[in-house]
């Protein structure tokens, strides 16, 4: 399983988002978009947004912290 969290540090919903995958022993590869031009334009191409925190998993999108769309994908 893929997972991919694109965040800033000072987003209160990324650090929720990463310590859910991280109790549920999830890795997890995250991105800071705030320092990341490339990555954020790559975030905006995904979601259609420039809000944090965009989570995909295994290529789904999920904008915002989404848990049950989270769990759903995580069964």
């Amino acid at each position: 399983m893929e997972v991919k969290i694109y965040s800033t540090p000072t987003c209160p919903y990324c650090t929720m988002a990463k310590q859910y995958f991280f109790s549920k022993g999830i890795a997890y590869e995250s991105v800071d978009v705030s320092t990341d031009k490339a990555k954020a334009d790559e975030m905006v191409k995904l979601s259609g947004q420039m809000g944090v925190p965009v989570i995909v998993v295994d290529g789904n999108v999920i904008t915002g912290f989404d848990q049950p769309k989270i769990d759903a994908l995580l069964q």
